[in-house]
């Protein structure tokens, strides 16, 4: 069983206000999608990579993947991100365990993704996490604090998120048939719509920080250099 590591790189960033796809925008040298590759083309346990990257810049996209080798597809993105998931699904077989991960998540490291792919061995899914040091409250209709979960059992998702590739297939087909999906991330699409499958949590890192907005590129430059 081969493993394929998915960047997901379709969306604009508008967020970051730069013009540009996010995931093209420079840190510490190389932009946001470089870093990805080189850090997962590095990884032995990484057989492939593919990557589904906005149609308008699928050229840049083939340029920053060329030195990779592990590299097999540069694909467009769809217009939404669980639709770009399902484009990446859709040119894999079955007989794969698949990572999908954020593009504009720079500093990822190798110890994540080796304690995902041993999560993997065991179950048919697994997400990355970290723990909540914010309190975290919910808010009623007209916008007021209303309940405060308690953090000890909070977490915040990260990618990569790992499947077996016939599992987030299957997820997903069910949550397209469904008129009340909300787009979300893969792992908890996995979670409500085939709710018999454990999805394991893997320790994540306080680094691992999704570039979303202006603020966020300072921060991932100071903590690549």
């Amino acid at each position: 069983m081969r493993t394929v590591a998915v960047l997901l790189a379709g969306g604009v960033g508008s967020r970051v206000g730069a013009g540009l796809p996010k995931q093209l925008l420079e840190v510490a040298g190389k932009p946001l999608l470089a870093h990805c590759l080189a850090t997962f083309d590095a990884h032995p346990g990484i057989d492939e990579i593919v990557v589904m990257m906005v149609p308008t810049h699928l050229e840049a996209a083939r340029e920053l993947a060329a030195p990779h080798a592990k590299v097999t597809a540069v694909l467009p993105g769809a217009e939404s991100r669980d639709a770009t998931t399902r484009a990446a699904l859709a040119a894999l077989g079955d007989d794969v365990l698949v990572l999908l991960h954020d593009a504009a998540r720079p500093l990822l490291d190798a110890a994540t993704i080796t304690a995902c792919l041993s999560a993997l061995a065991d179950h048919d899914a697994v997400t990355v996490a970290i723990a909540s040091a914010d309190t975290v409250i919910t808010t009623a209709a007209d916008g007021s604090m209303d309940q405060t979960p308690d953090r000890a059992g909070l977490r915040r998702l990260q990618t990569p998120q790992g499947f077996r590739a016939p599992v987030i297939r299957r997820a997903h087909e069910l949550a397209l048939a469904d008129p009340r999906f909300v787009p979300t991330d893969d792992a908890t699409v996995v979670r409500r719509y085939l709710p018999e499958v454990t999805v394991a949590v893997v320790e994540g890192s306080e680094r691992n920080l999704k570039v979303t907005t202006a603020l966020d590129l300072v921060i991932a430059e100071q903590l690549l250099r």
